[in-house]
C-alpha cells in the first residue's frame, strides 16, 4: 500500500499541526482539500491523485481552510484598501487590517497618498505628522491581533521614492526594535533610477505639488547603505510592476503583498501554490544531457497533465472560500487572480547534474516556467469556455506586454475563448509547505546548506532538529550552497523566471562577505536592468543578523531571512 505524506518525523508532525483539523490523517486532509475544490468526482479523483503525490501543494491557508469548519480565509494575504490622507481613511484601513488579520491574512499598504510630516492641515491650524509616525498605528494592531487563533499577522509598508518623507521611511527599521512586524520598501520609480544613472538632481512631490529636489545618487546610495546594514527597505520597480500588467486598463498598482511577489490593487487578494518539481524527477544525476534526454529525467509530460487540474481547483477557491471583507471579495471575483508557481528547483537542478546559476541551469529553469505559464493560460482559457471569462476581461487584455509575449496560437486561443483568470503565474518564498514535503529546497532559492540545525516551534514547544538537504539525504549527492555562489548566480535564476510570471517573484539573494559595497549596489542596478519587478538582498554579516530568529516561520507571520537555512519564509 502506497504511504502518503512527509517522511520525516518533523515535517509530518508540523504538517499535521499547521494544515490538518484535530486527528486528521495526511490522507484524508487531502481528501477534504480535494472535496471542497473539486468540480465533479473525476476532477477531485485527479486533484486529489496530485495532492496525495504532494507533485503540487497549495498555500499553508489553502490546505487548512478549505472544508474545514474554520472560520477562516484561504487566502495568504491582501493588500488594504487605498488608505487616503485623511483621518477617517486612515482609521478605517486600520479597523479593516485588524478584521484581516484576525481571519489569517496578511497585508500590503501604500502610504503615499499621507502628506508628509510638516505640512499644514488648515482645518486644524496645525501640522501633518507624515506616514511613518502613521506606521505605527497598524503595527499596533498587528503587534495586538493574532490572526486566525495563533498566528501574527504579516504586513508590508511601500513608499513611493519619490515622496517628501521617503529618507525618514527608510530610516525607520535602521534598529530592533520599530515597525517590527513591517516589512517595508520603497517604490522605485523609472524616472528616479535614471536619475541615479546620470547623476542628476530628482524632485520630491506630493499631490502634484514640488517639495524640492535631492541628489538621487545619494538618496540611492542610503537606501543601499540600509539594505547592506538592515537588510531593509526592499526595491519594489513600480513602474515596471504597472506596465507589466495584464490589467493594465482597469487597475493601478501601489503595493504587494507582505513577501513581495503579489503585487496587488486595493483590496486584492494572493491565493497561491506551488508545484514540486522533484516529484516530477525520474532518473538522477547525469551531467551530459541533450536536450531529448532531458525528457527522461524531468517528466514534462507529467507536468503539462497537472496543469489544467490545478488551474480547475484552485479558481474554485475564489468562490468557495471565506473573505474577511466584501470589498475582498468583489475584488477577486472580478479578476480571478491566482499565483501558480514551483518549488524544489535547486534540488532538481543537482539531480539533473546542473549547477546552480549556470547557462544549463537557466536554460531548464526557462524551459519549466515557459511550460507552467502556457499550459495554465490555456487552461484558464478553456475554463472561461465552459464557465466564461472574469467580469473585467475586455479585449485590451491582449495588449498587455506579458501577454503579448506569447507565441501567436496562444494568444489566438486567448482572443478566441477569453480568459477565466487576470494572473495565474507567481513565485513565492515556500518556506514551510517546501519543509513538509521532507525539506525540500525552497521556491527558486539555492540550497542554504548540506546539513545544519533548524529550531522548530511544535505543540510541544521548541526543539533542535539537524536537518539535512533532500537530495543530499536521499540520493548523497553534494551540490554547491549559497555560500559557494555569487550574486550573479542568484540574479541569473530570478532574471530567467521573471519573463514567464505575470505577478513577481518573491527571492532573496543572499550577499557574502566577500563581496564590497560597491558590488553590492550593483545588484540593485542589475535587477533594474534585467526587467525584475523587485529585489531583496541579505547580507548575514549586517547588522541585523543578531536580531533574526532561526525559529519556524508562522503561516501569515512577516517574512524573514531565517540564518539557519538562508531562506525567506512566509506563509
Amino acid at each position: 500500500m502506497t504511504s502518503y505524506g512527509p517522511k520525516i518525523p518533523v515535517c509530518e508532525s508540523l504538517h499535521a499541526m499547521k494544515y490538518r483539523l484535530p486527528n486528521e490523517s495526511f490522507e484524508e486532509s487531502k481528501a477534504r482539500e480535494a472535496a471542497a475544490m473539486g468540480d465533479n468526482d473525476e476532477h477531485r479523483k485527479q486533484y486529489k491523485d496530485i495532492i496525495l503525490d504532494q507533485r503540487f501543494m497549495a498555500a499553508g491557508r489553502v490546505q487548512a481552510a478549505m472544508g474545514s469548519p474554520r472560520n477562516v480565509t484561504a487566502y495568504n494575504c491582501f493588500v488594504s484598501g487605498l488608505i487616503e490622507d485623511s483621518m477617517d481613511s486612515i482609521m478605517q484601513r486600520a479597523s479593516e487590517a485588524a478584521e484581516t488579520m484576525r481571519r489569517g491574512g496578511g497585508i500590503g499598504y501604500d502610504f503615499s497618498r499621507i502628506r508628509p510630516c510638516g505640512d499644514r492641515i488648515v482645518s486644524l491650524d496645525s501640522s501633518a505628522s507624515g506616514p511613518v509616525s502613521f506606521m505605527h498605528i497598524y503595527d499596533a494592531v498587528c503587534r495586538t491581533i493574532l490572526s486566525a487563533g495563533h498566528r501574527r499577522g504579516a504586513m508590508m509598508g511601500v513608499l513611493r521614492v519619490d515622496h517628501p518623507d521617503i529618507e525618514e521611511f527608510i530610516r525607520a527599521k535602521k534598529n530592533d526594535n520599530q515597525l517590527t512586524n513591517f516589512n517595508i520598501s520603497v517604490g522605485v520609480t523609472d524616472e528616479f533610477m535614471d536619475a541615479v544613472s546620470k547623476n542628476k538632481p530628482f524632485m520630491l512631490r506630493f499631490k502634484n505639488q514640488n517639495h524640492g529636489e535631492i541628489d538621487a545618487s545619494m538618496l540611492w546610495d542610503e537606501i543601499m547603505r540600509n539594505n547592506w546594514d538592515w537588510a531593509e527597505p526592499g526595491i519594489l520597480f513600480i513602474d515596471r510592476i504597472n506596465e507589466n500588467n495584464n490589467l493594465h486598463y482597469c487597475e493601478v498598482i501601489e503595493a504587494t503583498n507582505p513577501c513581495g511577489e503579489q503585487p496587488l490593487p486595493p483590496f486584492g487578494a494572493c491565493l497561491l501554490g506551488s508545484f514540486n518539481l522533484v516529484k516530477y524527477i525520474t532518473v538522477v544525476n547525469n551531467p551530459y544531457l541533450t536536450e531529448k534526454e532531458e525528457e527522461n529525467y524531468f517528466n514534462f509530460k507529467q507536468l503539462k497533465e497537472d496543469i489544467p487540474h490545478v488551474v480547475r481547483a484552485i479558481d474554485n477557491v475564489i468562490d468557495r472560500t471565506e473573505y474577511p471583507l466584501d470589498a475582498q471579495s468583489k475584488e477577486a471575483k472580478r479578476k480571478r487572480r491566482m499565483g501558480l508557481g514551483i518549488t524544489g528547483l535547486a534540488n532538481v537542478l543537482t539531480l539533473l547534474g546542473f549547477k546552480y546559476g549556470s547557462l544549463e541551469a537557466v536554460k531548464f529553469t526557462r524551459k519549466v516556467m515557459k511550460t507552467l505559464t502556457y499550459e495554465a493560460y490555456s487552461a484558464s482559457a478553456d475554463l472561461a469556455t465552459e464557465k466564461g471569462s472574469f467580469p473585467f476581461f475586455k479585449p485590451n487584455y491582449l495588449d498587455s506586454e506579458f501577454v503579448k509575449s506569447f507565441p501567436k496560437d496562444l494568444q489566438d486561443k486567448l482572443r478566441q475563448c477569453g480568459m477565466r483568470n487576470s494572473h495565474l503565474i507567481s513565485v513565492a518564498p515556500t518556506g514551510t509547505i517546501s519543509f513538509t514535503a521532507d525539506n525540500i529546497s525552497s521556491g527558486i532559492e539555492p540550497v542554504f546548506a548540506l546539513e545544519y540545525d533548524r529550531t522548530v516551534q511544535t505543540e510541544e514547544g521548541t526543539s533542535i532538529i539537524k536537518m539535512q538537504d533532500y537530495v543530499y539525504r536521499n540520493y548523497g549527492l553534494r551540490c554547491e550552497v549559497s555560500g559557494d555562489l555569487n550574486v550573479d548566480d542568484h540574479l541569473a535564476m530570478q532574471i530567467a523566471v521573471q519573463p514567464y510570471v505575470d505577478s513577481a517573484v518573491s527571492k532573496t539573494i543572499n550577499v557574502g562577505d566577500s563581496v564590497t559595497f560597491e558590488e553590492f549596489k550593483d545588484v540593485y542596478t542589475k535587477a533594474w536592468r534585467g526587467k525584475l519587478k523587485g529585489v531583496t538582498t541579505f547580507r548575514a554579516a549586517g547588522k541585523r543578523y543578531g536580531i533574526l530568529n532561526a525559529v519556524e516561520e508562522q503561516e501569515g507571520m512577516a517574512c524573514f531571512v531565517d540564518p539557519g537555512t538562508g531562506n525567506k519564509e512566509c506563509g
